[in-house]
């Protein structure tokens, strides 16, 4: 069965469709990773978008069950070059169409991935539809230039409530707006006693349970949509160590005062360069967003940059130049991606032991 993918500025592309019958319209980006397209379909942070992955064959392993960075993914289609229809792994449990189809969302394959990503990278992230070979294009486009999207993502992938998992170490407070299972994972496999709370738990709330640091999770859309979490995080700043990850990075800047900004078409790949200022070490990372921090709007504030991105000077880390708080724009969980930078979770636990030692002196 053929599909279409229309994308607003007029491009009409011709497919093959996998996965959901269903048709959708979401913001169109691409990602680079050569692997690892399970987690990436399940990442919170790709909510609302319509995924399309530069790597030509895609689904070749299937699907499994430990690979999952979210039980129900949230992106509204995907777009790849040639899908996989017998996949081969001894971890496999269904095809990439199988998967799509069980969780309603369209794919198409047959697409020249290539030159769509040229396209994006040329004039930026653009609207685009999944819909049947039927639909009108003049139509579809007329209606993706007027379409507004929604701006409550980090409220649609967050989890409703607060729950723990338990452990017998620091006791860590994971704000989720759209968090990965990796991160999670990481913690608990430093046996941190976790309590995972909802994106717009105040300060007093968080205080309450008594954690030994707070950790601020990725997530998806522009951190300035969420002005609780910013508010929340400024009245926390000083008061307990914090180590923020990806939206967690934005989000903390903006409550230090910092500003900022949407990219032309976003970091999303697991082959991003990102250079440390104090050590000079260059790591691999794994990326997904598109805003970053301004760099201008540091100087006056008490952060400090701590890592750039190699391919455009972007900040990529920050720190506080007080309290014991700091972030990274990119994925230390990796998931897909290299685990260059996995021992920022023993940097933050590191950092709580410090400041649970000044506690102790200054009892």
């Amino acid at each position: 069965m053929k599909r279409q993918l229309i994308l607003e500025d007029g491009t009409v592309m011709i497919g093959k469709a996998f996965g959901s019958e269903i048709e959708m319209v979401g913001e169109i980006v691409f990602t680079t990773g050569m692997t690892g397209y399970q987690e990436t379909i399940t990442d919170p942070s790709f909510c609302g978008q319509i995924v399309t992955l530069t790597y030509p064959l895609i689904g070749n392993y299937g699907i499994n069950r430990d690979d999952y960075e979210s039980i129900q993914p949230s992106i509204k289609g995907l777009i790849v070059k040639e899908a996989a229809e017998f996949p081969s792994n001894w971890r496999n449990d269904m095809s990439l169409s199988e998967f799509l189809k069980l969780k309603n969302i369209p794919g198409i394959s047959g697409i020249d991935t290539r030159k769509l990503t040229r396209i994006i990278r040329q004039y930026g992230t653009l609207k685009g539809a999944i819909c049947h070979i039927s639909a009108n294009p003049a139509e579809v486009i007329n209606q993706l230039k007027n379409q507004e999207f929604p701006t409550n993502q980090v409220e649609q992938v967050s989890t409703q409530k607060a729950y723990p998992s338990p452990g017998r170490g620091h006791h860590v407070v994971l704000v989720d707006f759209g968090s990965k299972h990796g991160i999670l994972r990481e913690l608990n496999k430093r046996d941190c006693d976790v309590t995972v709370v909802p994106y717009n738990t105040s300060s007093a709330e968080i205080l309450a349970l008594k954690p030994d640091g707070v950790m601020l999770s990725n997530g998806p859309g522009d951190p300035k949509d969420v002005p609780q979490a910013i508010k929340m995080i400024k009245e926390l700043i000083g008061k307990l160590p914090i180590f923020g990850i990806c939206l967690g990075h934005q989000l903390f800047a903006l409550a230090c005062g910092a500003d900022t900004y949407k990219l032309k078409f976003g970091h999303r790949g697991a082959n991003h360069p990102v250079k440390d200022l104090h050590t000079g070490k260059v790591f691999f990372t794994s990326q997904n967003h598109g805003y970053a921090v301004n760099e201008e709007s540091i100087q006056t504030t008490q952060l400090r940059v701590t890592q750039i991105n190699l391919n455009d000077q972007t900040i990529e880390g920050l720190e506080h130049q007080v309290h014991p708080v700091f972030t990274v724009q990119y994925h230390p969980e990796a998931s897909p991606g290299p685990e260059d930078t996995n021992f920022l979770f023993d940097q933050f636990l590191s950092r709580i032991e410090e400041w649970k030692g000044t506690v102790k002196q200054h009892a």
